[in-house]
């Protein structure tokens, strides 16, 4: 077998192999790879969504709010993926495994919109911060965004277009719940600390 493999590691040529180090190729480990049969592997998060939405009501919900990100110009594949990742339909780091599966409701959506809006945020600005921080949606409207908010403006002093640049720059700040003050919690992504 031994001679096998040698005779085999003889004859792939160098163009296959990538080299793991600097080092010359007696001396680096190198790993083949064949280009005859490479697979594809494709993402299907949105799946899950309609495992969840299966009566006529929560589709009927579901739609109401896609229609409420319209003005974004997003595709039905990325209205279903912000929703999903807002609701905690399709996984998310940001919640972990805290979040409850929920079909939204247009009320909630809209609102927390409407919020962002009345923060000097356009339309153009909303979409990127979605991209960036879906999730957004899915925070509780007075506990964490509108508390965020206050925070922001009177613990940093934070407001008005800094406020926006801080938002477009890091979203996330708009749902951080916990302050563990160094002593961590294990909830990073949702921890002041990292602000």
């Amino acid at each position: 077998m031994q001679a096998d493999l040698a005779a085999a590691s003889s004859s792939i040529s160098l163009s296959n192999i990538r080299f793991s180090c600097r080092f010359s190729p007696r001396v680096a480990k190198a790993t083949w790879t064949s280009n005859l049969s490479t697979k594809h592997w494709i993402l299907h998060s949105t799946a899950q969504i309609e495992n969840i939405i299966t009566s006529d009501e929560d589709q009927s919900m579901w739609e109401a709010c896609k229609q409420a990100l319209s003005a974004f110009n997003f595709s039905d594949e990325e209205k279903d993926k912000i929703l999903g990742k807002a609701f905690g339909l399709v996984h998310s780091p940001y919640w972990g495994e805290e979040r409850k599966k929920e079909v939204p409701k247009f009320e909630t959506v809209n609102g927390t919109l409407d919020y962002l809006r009345s923060l000097n945020l356009s339309d153009e600005d909303l979409s990127k911060l979605l991209k960036k921080f879906p999730e957004v949606l899915g925070c509780n409207l007075e506990e964490e965004l509108k508390a965020n908010i206050k925070i922001l403006d009177e613990q940093w002093g934070i407001k008005g277009k800094s406020l926006r640049n801080l938002l477009l720059r890091n979203p996330k700040v708009l749902g951080y719940n916990v302050d563990c003050k160094g002593d961590c919690m294990a909830q990073c992504t949702r921890c002041w600390v990292r602000f």
